[in-house]
């Protein structure tokens, strides 16, 4: 690590870490106060390709615009990388380097040991995407990679984040905006759904749209709260179909006990949003850590934040993870869109007039009329808008019938104003500001600004009688100093200077990016001079400050990252293939075996209980927190195979001199990431699902360890903390005796397709894939490339079903070793990404 000390504890609050989808962007979290700020360059490489992000003109400019107002540029390289773009990712980072870039954000290993290993002197982060949830995982990071910060899951509660802090590394965490409902990193149902992988920036948010949660014949069992008339009580839910869609996090009123936890970054989500909804978060987050510093706070003060942030979009707001909860508290079910602020009612609405408007015509064309309807509509305030503020009025009994209108001008709480609508609204209709007119000018008016923010300075000016005049500039964070001299000083002519007149004219710094915020004035009785030649000393000393405050980034040099690095060879005898099958009870673990598996997987909460085989192999979670310790170390022993799903565990299985084999949900997508998890103790590794046969037959030839691949059954598209069984609302709070998480349920999506869903002991929902996989048919083609292990997964079949499977399997792995065409793929099944890759 550098060595550095970290933001708390050089300013005692967190950093504010704010997004940028672009320029415009970029100038509002600038403005608003960020202390550093993340983007994207390019559209490549980063998990947020919807954005509009970077080219490298702009990125140099916006770095330039940081750097000198005292802030950091965060570049995301947060995606998993093939092997071929490698080169291109590389030089990406290399060129973002020279061009200003303070630190780079990672979710690959394999990018992250080819930084770590070409580039040391770069700054590296550890993206949520890697899935990092303990202390265990952090020191891992520390120790092995030496990265100088690690952005932790958003699940976790502050006593976590306390007991992490302990490792010494700086920790980024999520303090506002869009929650993931599945743990990131992990999540395939975009990917597997639309060929849109979340681990590349291509979410297509599929956990915003409706699902119902169905029973086993197919029952819908939530309905939407406007449905549930007529339906048997134990049918009904809470109301709502976004069974997967999560609140907007909000930590505004938690900062002290998120600095007391030591989180050293608060980040805000949202590289996706609108330069307004970034000025008015971060400068609401900006508001309440400089109160916090200045330990200067008041209910007022805090109440004005509260309604800025409910007038940028949001979901309304959740702190539920803070404290250890993932209840029904945190979910959006009735909507996913913008639910801004209520800020008043409907108490009367006046149809106007149709007007006829004349459409078409031009060029011989035939003209088209359109009526158009109208209607004033009266709005009873409680809480103040703005003129032209964005009003949402949606009817109380049909809240689909909703629309928008603007407010016709400024109005305080307890007045009625009317506004001019498409059509009548019932009384009773809520009214909401959906977006504030102010916000909008505010980010509008620094949009294209070269300085948005100005950087406080000392200022020293020095006028001795025959000597030159001279003006020092120091940054009041002591980051840089200039000094320029001019004009040898003499006896006034006509009207001698005095201290306020030098104050005036070289405190007049509107070009530059410097703000005067203290004075030495060092004056002799008598001097004379002339104003225009003070503004040229002052305007050389603002130029030298620039200077001294690009310095360190004008000298910047890299050298071209070295591709040519020679392979380790690969062992010259590969381990016999064979079938494996993951199964969670144990007469599927004997059917498998007896249908010609030779090894069998079972997660470590069903391995715990019931008699199984000798040689089971545990599998752990993808999720590995700190109260996880407790029933998942103790399936990491001595020189036995373990499926490992987290680094945390990886780190585990190392220092007990087990064999860890990396499950698929830590991806490894080229072969610098399969080398840097080789060297880091990996035994196995499970590829992901996400990879086209050719990726997979390429990195299984490049393994010097055995290279598993799930050929057959439904793959985990989702892993949450919360249950979605709470949707029902009959959450018993022990999940051990819950009745409903031992049915067989699923969610059924708008296209009708059902996506089975299991809870576990520890109320973790895992969604898995609607149609099963089934790549037996490519069987010759992987194990002729090295690939050693064919994975069954029978965790949603029974004992018949995993025969069957394992059968198969089996079959197609003698016609591979026979030269014998293997079965077509089984009915209704899918070849996954083998076919068709991911963006």
């Amino acid at each position: 690590m550098s060595g550095r000390p970290t933001f708390l504890e050089t300013h005692g609050v967190p950093e504010l870490l704010a997004p940028a989808g672009g320029p415009e962007p970029f100038n509002a979290a600038l403005a608003a106060g960020a202390d550093a700020i993340y983007c994207g360059l390019g559209n490549d490489f980063n998990a947020r390709r919807g954005a509009r992000n970077f080219d490298d003109e702009s990125f140099a400019a916006a770095c330039r615009r940081a750097h000198l107002a005292g802030a950091r540029v965060y570049v995301t390289v947060n995606v998993a990388v093939s092997t071929e773009e490698m080169p291109r990712v590389l030089e990406l980072v290399r060129r973002a380097w020279q061009l200003g870039a303070d630190a780079f954000i990672i979710q690959d290993w394999g990018l992250m040991a080819e930084i770590r290993g070409t580039w040391p002197e770069i700054e590296t982060h550890v993206s949520t995407q890697a899935n990092v949830q303990d202390a265990r995982g952090v020191a891992w990071c520390r120790d092995v990679w030496g990265v100088e910060r690690v952005t932790l899951s958003r699940e976790l509660s502050l006593a976590e984040i306390s007991r992490i802090a302990e490792e010494g590394v700086e920790l980024e965490c999520f303090g506002h905006g869009a929650l993931c409902f599945c743990y990131s990193g992990v999540c395939l149902l975009s990917s597997l759904t639309g060929g849109r992988s979340a681990n590349r920036g291509l979410c297509a948010q599929p956990c915003r749209l409706p699902y119902d949660l169905v029973d086993e014949r197919g029952r819908v069992m939530e309905v939407p709260g406007v449905a549930t008339a007529g339906m048997p009580e134990t049918m009904r839910g809470v109301g709502g179909t976004r069974l997967l869609c999560p609140k907007d996090y909000c930590t505004v009123d938690h900062l002290a006990e998120m600095r007391d936890a030591g989180v050293g970054s608060l980040k805000i989500e949202g590289r996706m949003k609108a330069p307004d909804y970034v000025l008015s978060v971060v400068g609401s987050y900006r508001d309440a850590l400089d109160a916090l510093a200045a330990g200067a706070d008041d209910e007022g003060r805090a109440a004005a934040r509260r309604r800025r942030l409910k007038r940028a979009f949001n979901r309304d707001f959740t702190d539920s993870y803070l404290w250890g909860r993932s209840d029904n508290d945190m979910m959006s079910y009735e909507r996913s869109n913008n639910r801004g602020e209520v800020v008043g009612r409907v108490v009367g609405s006046r149809a106007l007039e149709d007007s006829v408007v004349r459409r078409g015509g031009g060029n011989g064309g035939r003209a088209r009329m359109r009526r158009h309807t109208r209607a004033d509509v009266s709005i009873a305030l409680d809480a103040p808008v703005g003129a032209g503020d964005l009003l949402e009025v949606r009817p109380v009994d049909d809240p689909t019938q909703f629309l928008t209108v603007n407010a016709s001008e400024d109005a305080a709480a307890g007045r009625t104003i009317t506004c001019r609508a498409a059509r009548e609204m019932p009384e009773g209709s809520l009214v909401r500001v959906i977006r504030s007119q102010r916000a909008l000018d505010g980010a509008a008016r620094v949009a294209d600004k070269d300085v948005v923010r100005r950087r406080p300075v000392h200022v020293r000016v020095v006028a001795r009688m025959g000597r030159p005049f001279s003006v020092e500039l120091e940054c009041a964070d002591g980051a840089a100093a200039a000094r320029a001299e001019g004009f040898v000083v003499e006896a006034a002519r006509t009207r001698a200077v005095g201290p306020e007149d030098l104050m005036e004219h070289v405190g007049r710094m509107g070009q530059s990016p410097f703000e005067p915020v203290s004075w030495e004035v060092e004056l002799d009785p008598g001097c004379g001079m002339s104003f225009s030649a003070v503004h040229a000393v002052r305007a050389e000393a603002c130029r030298g400050l620039e200077d001294a405050l690009l310095a360190p980034f004008a000298s910047r040099a890299l050298p071209a990252a070295d591709r040519a690095h020679p392979a380790p060879e690969a062992p010259r005898e590969r381990p016999d293939a064979k079938v494996c099958a993951l199964v969670t009870e144990p007469e599927c673990a004997e059917a498998a075996l007896a249908a010609g598996a030779t090894r069998v997987y079972v997660p470590a909460d069903e391995l715990a209980e019931g008699s199984w085989p000798d040689g089971a192999v545990a599998w752990l979670d993808e999720v590995c927190r700190e109260a996880d310790h407790a029933r998942l170390d103790r399936w990491v022993r001595e020189g036995e195979p373990v499926a490992v799903g987290n680094v945390s565990e990886l780190a585990l299985a190392v220092e007990r001199g087990a064999l860890a084999e990396v499950r698929s949900c830590v991806p490894v997508h080229n072969v610098s990431a399969l080398r840097a998890l080789e060297g880091a103790g990996a035994a196995g590794v499970w590829l992901s699902p996400e990879l086209t046969l050719e990726e997979v037959c390429a990195l299984a030839r490049a393994a010097s360890v055995p290279v598993g691949l799930s050929v057959f059954g439904r793959e985990r598209v989702m892993t949450s903390e919360h249950c979605v069984l709470q949707a029902l609302d009959r959450c018993v709070h022990d999940c051990r005796r819950c009745a409903l998480r031992r049915r067989r349920l699923s969610l059924r999506d708008i296209d009708g397709r059902e996506l089975p869903v299991r809870t576990d002991v520890n109320g973790r929902s895992r969604i898995f894939f609607s149609r099963p996989l089934d790549a037996t048919p490519q069987t010759a083609e992987l194990v002729a490339a090295g690939v050693s292990r064919l994975l069954v997964d029978a965790q949603l079949m029974d004992a018949r079903e995993t025969r069957l499977a394992v059968e198969r399997a089996v079959r197609a792995l003698e016609a591979a070793r026979s030269g014998r065409r293997a079965a077509p793929r089984a009915s209704g099944a899918t070849s996954g990404h083998l076919f068709q890759g991911i963006g």
